[in-house]
């Protein structure tokens, strides 16, 4: 899909391949097991200070419908269906869910979706990407998305008791990638290590655009945001359920502008059964910087397959691990900390402050976000109660980033970044969050060392092509 006309280069920036993204196919198997995949896309305005954040999910593709009760006999309880979720301007919602997902449809070779809730006056709705025009004629609810294009129509429909809600929500961008997860020149990571391209250690994160400029239009509620080069982002996660306990976050900036965002999703109150727990922080602006950077920080704890009451954080092989990945990117240059190549720590409270701090042999870095924001309650897929009220998130998060190069003896030496972000996405979710999480992400030898090994999947694979993991 072409960019639009309008939505013009930056001067001595550098672009991302579209082809280069990482590890962003579409991974459902084709089997029956416990099954989803969740696709973020986030657009930040530094103009006004707004950010919109697109949440498209989709449960048990084996079933396009809701299980029958022989069904259910046969396979046991699933949650079907598809949502698109959008956290909007001041911080307001709407989602859109259907129990069918008959109308959806995903590329196994690249970053391309889409789904229709509502066809136009009895067309056929599509089933891959088409043109922004067709998509138009054909499409009166639902949506498509590629790398390189965006666009939607959806309507909230009524689920929502809990918070500010708006009736209806219409986009249309496009998106130049400028980061993906790794170095510009180099072939982009996965973001929790090679084992990922398999169905273990689930459910799996990836960071699929680190860094973007995005030009259209959104309509919120009646009111149209128009933007050109605004600061964008894209991840995604798939696996069995949501982590039991979890955070993120990522920034972006463009020079000259200050955008920040972080993601957190909480578990309180009415949710406090629920038992999976995540934090995330991400931005897209900065104030303080010359040049771009893109900050991304996530963990959570991950249950490990087979053992109910076991968990791991994402791709660590030990009980109850929790695991902690940040990565920026400055300069074309990416700064990587997971646990098998730094010590990653944290302390983050229920709601209000996030603290996260991590070294490796080279370099150093901290994070601090608050917020006195309250937050939104989001949906996530979830194995007890399907896409469910389970995280909470704010995108008017207050965020300090400091990265130094780490002298001999373990002290901080030359400054390489110290920026700050007004415009943060916050993130918790999960749970239970009764009292400050302090954690620290380690690893045993034996795994660290299994990770750092250079696994080249793709040339692997090419000798047997037919055993070749979906979304590799």
């Amino acid at each position: 899909m072409k960019l639009p006309g309008n939505a013009g280069k930056i001067e001595n920036m550098q672009y991302l391949s579209s082809e280069k993204i990482g590890e962003v196919k579409y991974h459902f198997d084709g089997s029956t097991r416990k099954f989803f995949e969740g696709w973020f896309f986030k657009v930040s305005i530094p103009e006004c200070r707004q950010s919109f954040c697109f949440m498209y999910s989709v449960e048990s593709p084996a079933f396009t419908k809701k299980l029958s009760s022989f069904e259910e006999l046969q396979y046991g309880p699933r949650f079907t269906g598809v949502g698109a979720q959008i956290l909007g301007a001041d911080d307001k919602y709407i989602c859109q869910y259907s129990e069918e997902s008959s109308n959806f449809w995903g590329s196994r070779h690249e970053l391309i979706l889409g789904n229709t809730f509502i066809a136009q006056n009895s067309t056929k709705p599509p089933n891959k990407e088409v043109r922004p025009q067709e998509f138009n004629r054909r499409v009166a609810e639902g949506f498509q998305v590629t790398p390189l294009w965006h666009q939607g129509s959806i309507r909230d429909d009524g689920r929502t008791d809990y918070t500010g809600i708006v009736k209806t929500a219409s986009w249309e961008y496009g998106t130049r990638p400028i980061y993906g997860w790794g170095d510009v020149n180099s072939k982009q990571k996965s973001t929790a290590g090679w084992p990922a391209a398999f169905p273990v250690f689930e459910p799996h994160w990836q960071v699929c655009m680190a860094a973007g400029l995005s030009t259209g239009w959104i309509e919120w509620d009646g009111q149209r945001y128009e933007f050109q080069n605004a600061p964008s982002y894209s991840e995604k996660n798939w696996g069995g359920a949501f982590p039991r306990k979890w955070f993120w976050g990522s920034d972006i900036c463009r020079s000259g502008y200050t955008l920040h965002e972080m993601s957190e999703r909480e578990k309180e109150g009415r949710w406090a059964e629920q038992t999976n727990m995540l934090v995330k922080v991400q931005c897209s602006v900065f104030e303080g910087a010359i040049g771009d950077v893109a900050l991304t920080s996530g963990g959570g704890l991950r249950r490990l397959p087979g053992l109910s009451e076991t968990f791991e954080s994402a791709a660590l092989m030990t009980k109850e691990i929790a695991f902690q990945a940040i990565g920026i990117h400055y300069g074309g240059i990416f700064y990587e900390f997971v646990p098998w190549n730094a010590s990653v720590s944290w302390e983050i409270t229920p709601w209000g402050k996030w603290h996260i701090s991590a070294e490796n042999e080279r370099y150093m870095v901290e994070l601090d976000a608050t917020t006195e924001d309250p937050g939104t309650t989001l949906r996530a897929p979830t194995e007890e109660m399907g896409l469910a009220p389970a995280c909470r998130d704010t995108c008017f998060g207050d965020l300090r980033l400091q990265l130094w190069e780490r002298k001999s003896n373990g002290s901080k030496g030359k400054v390489i970044l110290d920026v700050t972000s007004n415009m943060a996405g916050l993130e918790v979710g999960g749970g239970p969050w009764f009292n400050t999480w302090k954690a620290k992400a380690q690893m045993p030898e034996i795994a660290t060392r299994a990770i750092n090994v250079p696994v080249d999947l793709d040339s692997i694979f090419s000798l047997a092509p037919f055993l070749k993991p979906p979304g590799l």
